[in-house]
Formats: C-alpha cells, sequence, structure tokens
C-alpha cells in the first residue's frame, strides 16, 4: 500500500516562486505583451529570458506550485496520478504516459538528463541552436555524472556491458555533485536542491517583474482577425479571460494539441511520439541501484543505427513497479535488484483529440527495436550478475510526449501556427520522435524563440 508522508516540521524543501500580486480575476483588467501558457523548460526559460529584457509576463500554470516537492506527499500533486491509475481506460492501447502537472512541469520529476537531442532535424528545419545549447548548457551545468556517484550496481553493469564490448558511459546531468545524496529519488523532485529545475528560471522571472498564477486550465486561445488576442480558462474563481499581445503554448505536448483544436487549429493532435521505454529487471545476490541519481549511465552507440538507447534504471517502488509489470511487480526485492531501460525513437503514430483523450499504438517496427534492445540488456544483466531465471520485462511505457504541434505541418522555423502571434514551445514541435531526453533541447528552443518576440 502506498504511504502518504507529510515533510518533516522545519524541513525547507524548496524556496518559494512569488505569486501573482494579484488574484486571477484581476488579471482579466490587464493586458499583457506576453501570456505563456505553462511553466515548464519551455515556459519557464521563456518566462526567465522575455522579463529579464523587461518585457511584461504572465505565466498560466494548470497546476500548483507544490511546497513539498520531493516527498511522497508532492509526487501525489506532482505526477498525474488519475492518468496513471485509470491508464487502461484512457489509453486502450495500453501504453503507460507518465506526465506531470504543477510548476516546473517535468522537469521536477525528470531525472536530471541533459543531452542534445534532433541537432540535425531541426538544422534542416532551418533552426540552428549551437549557441543555445552552449548557453543552456553553462547555467544547468550539464557535465557528464560523477562516478563517485554511482552504485554498486550501476559500476557492475557498466563493467559488464564492456566486457561484453558495449560502450556504457556516464550520463550528462544537470546535477550538483556536491548537493547530491544518492537518495535515487530523482524522479520523486530533488529534496536536496541538487538537480536544477524550471523552478529555478521561475524564480528568476518572478524577481525580473513576471508575473505568475496557479490553479488555471487555459482551454482556448481568442484569436480575433486572425490573430491571438488573449487565453480563455477556469481559474479558482470560475471562468476568466487573459488579454495579451502574443500568446505562447508550452503545455506540453498532451495539453497544447488540445487547445490548439480548440482554438481552431485542426491539423495539432496528430504524429504524437512518447519516447517508449521498456525495462529489463533481474535479481541479485545482493546488488541494487538505490542509491545513486536515476538513470545514471547510457549507451548511445545504437541511437542512430538501430534507433534505442540502454540505460541503467529501476523503481524502488512497488506502486509504480506494479504498473510496470503487473503483480509480479510486487514482488520484486528492490535491495537486490538491477535494470536497463531500453528507450526507442518511436513512430510518430499516435493522437491526442481535442477532448483530451489519448491514442497510442505500438507498431511492429516500435516492437523490434524494444525487444532488440531489451534482449542486449538481458545480456548485460546476466553479466553483471543478476539470475537468469529473474528477468523479466516491462510494459511499453512513454514519458516525452510531443510531435503533436510539429514544425513544418503546425508551426514554422519561428515555431509561430497560423495565428499570428500564437506560438508553441515545448515538445509538441518536434519534428521527429528524439529517443533522447527533451528538456535541454526545449530549453535551447525556448531561449532562440525569446530573442525573436524580443527582437
Amino acid at each position: 500500500m502506498l504511504r502518504l508522508r507529510k515533510p518533516a516540521v522545519g524541513r525547507s524543501y524548496c524556496l518559494p516562486i512569488q505569486m501573482a500580486s494579484s488574484n486571477v480575476m484581476n488579471m482579466q483588467d490587464k493586458k499583457w505583451e506576453f501570456v505563456i501558457v505553462g511553466s515548464g523548460a519551455g515556459g519557464a526559460t521563456l518566462a526567465r529570458e522575455l522579463s529579464n529584457k523587461g518585457r511584461k509576463v504572465l505565466v498560466v500554470e494548470k497546476g500548483r506550485y507544490e511546497k513539498e516537492a520531493g516527498t511522497t506527499w508532492g509526487q501525489f500533486h506532482n505526477f498525474e496520478l488519475a492518468r496513471i491509475t485509470a491508464i487502461f481506460a484512457k489509453w486502450k492501447e495500453q501504453v503507460i504516459i507518465y506526465t506531470a502537472n504543477g510548476a516546473g512541469g517535468t522537469t521536477v520529476i525528470s531525472h536530471g538528463n541533459g543531452i542534445r537531442c534532433l541537432e540535425e532535424e531541426l538544422t534542416t528545419c532551418g533552426i540552428t541552436l549551437e549557441g543555445e545549447f552552449a548557453e543552456a548548457e553553462r547555467e544547468m551545468r550539464i557535465s557528464p555524472i560523477a562516478e563517485g556517484l554511482l552504485s554498486d550496481g550501476s559500476k557492475r553493469i557498466l563493467w559488464a556491458s564492456r566486457e561484453l564490448g558495449y560502450k556504457m558511459e556516464p550520463m550528462p546531468k544537470f546535477i550538483d555533485p556536491s548537493k547530491c545524496r544518492k537518495c535515487g529519488a530523482c524522479a520523486g523532485g530533488c529534496v536536496n536542491g541538487a538537480k536544477w529545475t524550471a523552478l529555478d528560471y521561475l524564480r528568476e522571472a518572478t524577481q525580473s517583474g513576471a508575473e505568475i498564477i496557479y490553479n488555471t486550465a487555459v482551454e482556448q486561445v481568442i484569436v480575433e482577425n486572425g490573430a491571438a488576442k488573449g487565453v480563455k480558462g477556469i481559474g479558482p474563481h470560475g471562468r476568466i479571460e487573459i488579454q495579451s499581445e502574443v500568446v505562447i503554448l508550452a503545455a506540453g505536448g498532451l495539453r497544447t494539441p488540445v487547445i490548439l483544436q480548440r482554438s481552431g487549429i485542426k491539423e495539432a493532435g496528430s504524429g504524437l511520439f512518447v519516447d517508449l521505454v521498456v525495462d529489463t529487471y533481474g535479481v541479485t545476490k545482493g546488488l541494487n541501484q538505490l542509491h545513486e541519481p536515476a538513470t545514471a549511465l547510457v549507451d548511445l552507440e545504437f541511437h542512430k543505427s538501430k534507433g534505442f538507447i540502454l540505460s541503467p534504471s529501476v523503481s524502488r517502488r512497488r506502486v509504480t513497479n506494479f504498473t510496470k509489470f503487473g503483480v509480479k511487480g510486487l514482488t520484486l526485492p528492490a535491495h537486490r535488484l538491477i535494470g536497463i531501460m531500453t528507450k526507442i525513437a518511436d513512430e510518430t503514430v499516435g493522437h491526442v483529440y481535442a477532448d483530451g483523450t489519448v491514442s497510442k499504438p505500438v507498431t511492429e517496427r516500435d516492437w523490434a527495436k524494444l525487444r532488440e534492445g531489451s534482449s542486449i540488456a538481458k545480456k548485460i544483466l546476466i553479466k553483471a550478475g543478476a539470475d537468469s531465471h529473474s528477468i523479466v520485462f516491462s510494459k511499453p511505457q512513454g514519458g516525452h510526449p510531443g510531435g503533436t504541434a510539429a514544425i513544418g505541418r503546425v508551426v514554422d522555423k519561428d515555431l509561430q501556427t497560423e495565428v499570428n502571434n500564437l506560438f508553441v514551445c515545448d515538445a509538441s514541435v518536434f519534428p521527429a520522435a528524439p529517443g533522447l531526453p527533451p528538456i535541454l533541447t526545449i530549453v535551447a528552443l525556448a531561449k532562440r524563440l525569446a530573442k525573436t518576440l524580443a527582437a
């Protein structure tokens, strides 16, 4: 049974972000230069960059600001648990799609992986991000994970993979090794402040004058004479309208296409990818991966040629393992468990509909990639010391939904839609499934867009 625990009295989990100085209803009395919908990697970056240039910015966040990030109680708010527990009703193909809700978006529950992705594909679209990537990498302090942060289980996987001729290496992370306590709870939110999140950029944005309202769901963009004029939605006090010169949707690959379709852009919603994942676990005589940042290593050698990567990963939570493996997941001994995830660049055949429902089939090509990667993962785990009879494979999952407002189909190379002054800046605009962590690339795209808008 999942036990909720509230934080210890007096313990600080994250610094508060300034709330909007007036309530949601009073927001309607103002006209903003920029309204940004969503406060994740794209939205927070835009808010920071534009407010630093003196622009009048309002961020509208559907979720709440979670003061207890990193605790089980906080995860109950950050993860959209209703989506997970009702997964079989929500997604008929039974693909588990993880997402988050609240300030900082999925950066709060990410593993802190900072890899550039889709550079060639974006260049083909006329988008070069070298300067923005370098700027973001400096600010987020991205570097390969320190060897001292690896668990004994991952050290053994590293040895085994190299013995078998594979190329496992340290994962680039936006995690400060001096603050990391190797708790392994990156996906729940970092209680020690070791991991960069979009909350860092949100704090800078509010210090520069940006305002944020929470618990406010944008449903539609106000469009007049072919141009965006603001947004409509529901806040704590009822329905609202907010006027703005420019609207930027950064609500994520599942939410942004819903808003676009309700705003008259019918092309949005198709082309969904989720960077499908299958976890392979094995039981050992004493090794585990409990005490390290999640996905501490990565093997990229098959990414371009085969379309998948491998990365050591194990969930310590029984409820998560039940979601992934079914009843068998409840019996997996975390203190003797090692695992490797296979992540693929899946085919963009999914769809997000205007009512928020999702279809995400797993194609035969996707299954072929997942099977090949999982087969290699199994070999490595057995070489590392896992009992060959204990190997289990999870259901397919995904945590990087995108492609639903792709460049060249829904937005142009400046990320503007067919509606003037309506832009999109999240994984929705990706022209293909990356099969790699997307956060760094979203931040770089947001920096580029901010420069264009502030020019």
